[in-house]
């Protein structure tokens, strides 16, 4: 078993021993078990990093052994530049949800703390996957432990909520299957990914394929106009949902157009990357003006993961190596960012029990501490330089330059669009006189809760400060991939 497998199985068996515990009298040692499992699923990632070789675009970190023989499938696992960094992301993001959810969930709360740490190796068994059969089923997996975060311990609206995430995400995923099973007879009868990214199709056959797979991953990340379903999970998802959601769950999609949908049908992505551009710039755009006028925060903050997002997809479908460096880089800064105001919210809402804006006013003077790292947060979703959040955006905004300046000129409104929103929901919350009686009797973070968001302020200025280690290990494989693009495979 190697560091990969170790990734992927040390949460999930975790996650399944606290479902074998079963009894809520028994939550103090469920939590102690489940930090002790999300903090070992962190630490047996980083050796990927300490071992990664850069300045290669190969497969490292390599696992391969038969699974379904008969129709040869394999367990076959491996990282390169563009996935390792979402592996060390989501076990990070899991161990801070871990931390934040410590006291909060008190109904369930081995059940809670098991679907979090099992996601979290589905998760990272999607980044990992080398096989077409294997990528599915950690892809599909990953639906269940967060239909149940969402419609267990979600508000009101819960089970609407629930079967919303996992209707539009699952029939988005069964033409994918589609394309699949149409590669794998193609291909002699071969699921691997490598095998599928090689083979010459027709222009007809890559098209199908581009939207076959579009249907999936754009409902994932998601793009405009399948994006309706993401600000109603949010609204309903737990704190720790919401935070895994933005940080992690949304990158399934982006991820897959780079490893399925640029690769395998690159004609056909360089035929359809104006509608692509087009989308992301709606998105970019018309969700940052919808954000606007949000008065629920959680909303506020969804839309603008949609906004974000679709930063990443327009770097991806402008083929420069600025454009797709700057998505991957944004995906990261989002998931540090997103993550981060998730949990802010999550803090006023454990004590007010209100997600309106209007129900806040004044919070500075009673939670001081709180609202100096709000204001970081608020600050890096912005995109303010030396903030995880502006690096991203300005590489793809000078990618889009590069490709076409009306493009760029945009993609950078969007700058000014998440300084509005996110600018004016903090005056609101934060600033002025103490608005109401439970503003004045807020009291401020707790040790736990310090710990939770010092350590993502620590991400999020680390990497806007110094973002080299990020860029260093994606290059090779950005480059690669553009070679690999820029060539026809057509018959």
């Amino acid at each position: 078993m190697g560091w990969l497998s170790l990734a992927i199985w040390t949460p999930i068996v975790f996650g399944v021993l606290l479902l074998a515990l079963g009894r809520d009298d028994q939550a103090p040692l469920v939590r102690w078990i489940a930090l002790i499992g999300s903090i070992l699923g962190f630490l047996v990632t980083l050796p990927l990093y300490g071992g990664f070789r850069l300045g290669s675009a190969e497969m490292q970190f390599v696992e391969r052994a038969p699974w379904i023989t008969r129709f040869n499938v394999n367990y076959h696992l491996g990282v390169d530049g563009i996935s390792l960094w979402f592996v060390l992301l989501t076990a990070f993001i899991t161990v801070i949800v871990v931390i934040a959810g410590w006291e909060v969930i008190q109904r369930k709360v081995n059940q809670y703390m098991a679907a979090f740490l099992i996601l979290s190796g589905l998760m990272i068994g999607v980044f990992s996957a080398l096989d077409g059969v294997l990528f599915y089923v950690f892809f599909e997996a990953t639906l269940i432990p967060m239909y149940l975060i969402i419609g267990i311990w979600g508000g009101p609206n819960k089970i609407y909520a629930a079967f919303k995430f996992f209707l539009y995400t699952l029939l988005g995923s069964l033409l994918t299957l589609v394309a699949f099973v149409y590669l794998y007879s193609r291909s002699g009868g071969s699921f691997d990914i490598q095998t599928w990214q090689a083979m010459p199709l027709s222009a007809t056959a890559q098209t199908l394929i581009f939207f076959a797979l579009f249907a999936a991953f754009a409902v994932k990340v998601p793009m405009w106009p399948v994006h309706t379903w993401l600000p109603d999970v949010h609204v309903e998802a737990p704190t720790g949902g919401s935070a895994v959601l933005a940080a992690i769950m949304l990158k399934l999609g982006a991820y897959g157009f780079l490893r399925f949908s640029l690769p395998i049908a690159p004609d056909a992505a360089h035929e359809w990357s104006g509608l692509m551009i087009g989308l992301s710039l709606i998105a970019v755009i018309y969700v940052g003006l919808v954000a606007l006028v949000q008065q629920d925060m959680k909303k506020l903050v969804a839309y603008s993961s949609v906004a974000h997002m679709g930063f990443v997809t327009l770097g991806f479908f402008i083929f420069n190596d600025l454009g797709i460096s700057g998505g991957l880089v944004q995906m990261i800064a989002h998931g540090f960012v997103s993550g981060a105001m998730f949990l802010c919210i999550g803090v006023l809402y454990d004590r007010v029990h209100s997600r309106e804006i209007s129900s806040y006013g004044g919070v500075v003077n009673t939670m001081p501490k709180f609202t100096a790292f709000a204001l970081l947060f608020a600050m890096a979703n912005c995109g303010l330089p030396a903030t995880a959040g502006f690096v991203g955006e300005w590489m793809v905004i000078l990618g889009a330059v590069k490709h076409n300046f009306w493009i760029g000129l945009g993609a950078a409104t969007a700058l000014i669009l998440g300084a509005a929103y996110t600018l004016w929901m903090f005056k609101r919350v934060y600033f002025g006189p103490v608005a109401n009686d439970d503003v004045r009797q807020l009291t401020d973070i707790n040790a736990r809760e310090f710990l939770m968001l010092a350590l993502l302020a620590v991400a999020v200025l680390g990497m806007g400060l110094y973002p080299k280690p990020f860029t260093d290990v994606m290059d090779a494989s950005v480059q690669n991939l553009l070679a690999h693009v820029a060539q026809s495979k057509l018959n």
